[in-house]
């Protein structure tokens, strides 16, 4: 078959919706790592509404076939994905011409999918799941099939609708408006437990959508390593004394998680110039990164490890070591040895700790994978004993000069369920948040986030193009910077010109860059310039991780350091979603859950396709600011002084914007206030 054949026999395949007749059903490829079976939570009235929800998707005539096989994947899975409907072409990011789309803002969001569900990029593309463990794209993969099928007839005058990965339909609406809204999870607050998620995901009326793969935004590990990396770099300066010029060169960095968003650690401490020592339990997670270049080398033993880690230490030679094993033998060894251990965190999808996103000491993968689903209780427990154990090593350590803190992954919340010794008396936790301390002071409360682009023609050379553009951008922003945010863009600056050298492309051609509102509307402006004078040969997609400034509020991690209250209050991420579609986002998404678990976090995001064109020019305009600096005011608000220098500078940027600022109380004369009303009662 001829490349233009097979071409045109994709483009015919992927716009045909569900097919008719159906293909033949398809065995489990026993090359991918699938999702662990989840547990039976659904009585028998409901396993029968969930196979009714799924073949309602189907042609009548076609129940009688379907029904028993859908039936067994419930029993067997806890959840219908419907593989007998996973397309057989290959998965993954195209060109945006080769897409079979009437828009080409649709075509864009057509290759952000694909992207999200390549086999390189997703944990378990089987099951539609993107990274932590159950961060989904769609519930089946009849939602996949009929909703890249509306994407291709949709015209720019239709908005498609989407409910937890469901298409609901096209609406006619206009232009300006996005060609697509999404939400994942939404439910109202009295069903936010992480039990009630479990039902309606077997009954295939919700998801989880993580944060970046189910609004279809996910560029694999390296939509993190920025921000893990300036983490890493900012501790060392916060804790350990060490500046800018040598980094971690000679500390020790231990953690734990190589499977989606947790797979850039090892990558991430190299170039901040550490030794990382990364453990997984899953040998084909671990397997992926080395075979990626995100990690350097791997080891079994123990021994052997700690031999390699005093080795690396000793010659101050960067280098990331996974660890295949449990982070729970690895961190009691550290515990008992002499060898000194600078820095630690954890990145196990703990927000999903009972199905897959942690696995207790003492256990295989395969016998926890099987346990977790026969003896739901016993699994229970033996995670709760385990984080027991792990905190109780990470203590001893930390009492020798370690330095410790929660990476956002609900750690912390989920070891205090469990009832190890991480809470203080007072209230709160004995190690911090990594935001609490590191990234929101430092990097949110200044507008500094995780903004990234995708160059659609897939061609590294434009890639390459817009590393060089954004970097001139922050070239002249470091010149002209004030002292609060030098350091921030010398940083950044480093970043983008190393960012070809790192090789952190996996599947689309992207990039992630942290920058604050300017530095984000000139570099998405100068793209819009490049994509006209044919500098760059297609259009660019931008966006962010919902980990950012104004993008989530969760007070175990993006809002940990707003200290007036209001850290649980959702305003700020529903506005944001609501200002980015009306003032020109291509697609935008509002989603329950993200890394700290389900009903702990609202987040939301966008996706902005550059084209050339002055529209284009206009709606950046319009649009990034916004994203930004709504966060930036909300910082500045809750008193966060780095958030009011930020929000005063692009006020003096943009005449039109109004922000209202706080006036500080003295807090001794609050205390008098309140004692002198004790007393007078």
């Amino acid at each position: 078959m001829s490349r233009s054949t097979a071409s045109s026999a994709w483009a015919r395949s992927i716009a045909e919706g569900l097919p008719d007749p159906l293909p033949p059903p398809q065995p489990l490829d026993p090359s991918v790592d699938h999702a662990p079976a989840r547990r039976q939570v659904l009585g028998r009235a409901e396993r029968e509404l969930a196979l009714r929800n799924a073949l309602r998707y189907f042609p009548a005539h076609q129940h009688a076939e379907l029904a028993p096989e859908l039936a067994a994947e419930l029993a067997r899975h806890g959840r219908i994905y419907m593989y007998r409907l996973r397309p057989d072409y290959e998965m993954k990011a195209r060109p945006l011409d080769e897409y079979p789309a009437r828009s080409r803002q649709a075509a864009a969001i057509m290759l952000m999918i694909q992207n999200n569900l390549d086999p390189r990029v997703a944990q378990h593309p089987h099951e539609l799941i993107t990274y932590g463990g159950n961060g989904t794209v769609f519930q089946n993969w009849a939602q996949y099939r009929l909703t890249m099928k509306a994407l291709s007839e949709m015209s720019d005058e239709q908005t498609l609708v989407l409910y937890s990965g469901h298409p609901l339909g096209l609406f006619p609406s206009h232009a300006d408006a996005p060609r697509v809204i999404l939400t994942c999870g939404m439910v109202i607050p009295a069903c936010g437990s992480p039990e009630e998620y479990e039902r309606l995901a077997a009954l295939g009326v919700t998801s989880y959508g993580q944060m970046t793969a189910g609004s279809f935004m996910y560029i694999g590990p390296q939509g993190i390593v920025h921000g893990t990396t300036i983490t890493l770099l900012n501790a060392g300066r916060k804790y350990l004394g060490t500046t800018g010029a040598e980094g971690l060169a000679g500390k020790v960095y231990v953690s734990s998680g190589l499977g989606g968003m947790s797979g850039a650690q090892g990558k991430a401490a190299t170039i901040a110039g550490a030794i990382g020592v990364i453990a997984e339990v899953n040998p084909r997670a671990l397997r992926k990164r080395h075979e990626q270049g995100w990690l350097d080398e791997v080891e079994t033993d123990l021994e052997r490890l700690l031999s390699r880690i005093d080795e690396a230490r000793r010659a101050r030679r960067a280098v990331s070591i996974g660890y295949l094993g449990n982070v729970v033998d690895l961190w009691e060894r550290l515990a008992e040895a002499s060898l000194a251990i600078d820095l630690g965190s954890d990145q196990t999808s703990l927000h999903n700790p009972y199905a897959g996103g942690y696995y207790p000491v003492g256990l295989s993968l395969d016998e926890a994978n099987r346990r977790m689903v026969a003896d739901p209780d016993g699994f229970r427990e033996l995670v709760r004993a385990s984080l027991c154990r792990q905190v109780a090593a990470i203590r001893k350590l930390a009492a020798r000069g370690m330095r410790f803190w929660d990476y956002g992954n609900a750690f912390l919340l989920e070891a205090a369920r469990a009832g190890a010794a991480v809470t203080r008396p007072e209230g709160g936790f004995v190690f911090p948040s990594y935001v609490e301390d590191i990234m929101g002071p430092m990097c949110f409360d200044f507008g500094f986030g995780p903004f990234r682009w995708v160059c659609t023609s897939g061609l590294p050379s434009d890639l390459h193009e817009t590393d060089r553009i954004a970097a001139e951008v922050l070239e002249e922003m470091a010149l002209a910077a004030k002292a609060e945010t030098r350091e921030q863009l010398l940083d950044n600056l480093r970043w983008i010109r190393e960012a070809e050298a790192h090789r952190l492309v996996v599947g689309s051609q992207a990039r992630i860059l942290y920058s604050d509102e300017e530095g984000r509307q000139r570099i998405a402006l100068a793209f819009n310039r490049a994509i006209a004078q044919g500098r760059v040969t297609a259009p660019i997609v931008l966006g962010r991780d919902h980990h950012d400034v104004s993008g989530t509020d969760s007070p175990y991690r993006e809002t940990a350091n707003v200290r007036d209250g209001s850290q649980v209050c959702a305003d700020m991420a529903v506005h944001n979603v609501i200002g980015d579609a009306v003032r020109g986002a291509t697609w935008v998404s509002l989603h329950n859950g993200g890394g700290v678990g389900w009903g702990q976090a609202i987040n939301g995001g966008f996706g902005l396709v550059l084209d050339g064109s002055p529209d284009a020019e206009r709606r950046v305009r319009a649009m990034i600011a916004w994203d930004v600096t709504n966060g930036v005011a909300r910082r500045c608000w809750a008193g966060n002084p780095g958030a009011r220098f930020a929000i005063e500078e692009s006020m003096a940027r943009e005449r039109d914007l109004r922000v209202l600022l706080p006036s500080e109380a003295d807090p001794a004369l609050v205390r008098d206030a309140l004692a002198r009303a004790e007393s007078e009662r």
